[in-house]
């Protein structure tokens, strides 16, 4: 399973789904987690970023709405504990388990 992590270098949040989505990648070998620098508007439209971070599994968006934006945005996230600059690990690996 490939997971791209899209994400701009402002962006207070890619850290952390980074360091989530690292050992959750630690956890299953099957896992190729790569990152992706997104610095253009051009390069958010061309790699269908929807805000950092962005997670893509196996090219698929998993957390998009549909009709979602693209763009060099901070990304928010709804969780159980409100929202968040990223998924938690429950949801991370929920949505692993799923793909």
């Amino acid at each position: 399973m490939d997971i791209t992590l899209l994400y701009f270098e402002d962006c207070p949040n890619w850290k952390v789904a980074d360091e989530r989505l690292t050992a959750i990648a630690a956890e299953r070998p099957d896992i190729r987690l790569t990152r992706h620098l997104v610095e253009t508007p051009a390069e958010a439209e061309r790699t269908r970023c929807h805000g950092s971070p962005s997670i893509l599994v196996d090219g698929v968006d998993v957390f998009a709405a549909p009709g979602a934006e693209v763009g060099l945005s901070c990304r928010r996230y709804l969780t159980p504990d409100g929202y968040q600059g990223a998924p938690t690990l429950a949801q991370l690996r929920a949505v692993l388990a799923d793909a």
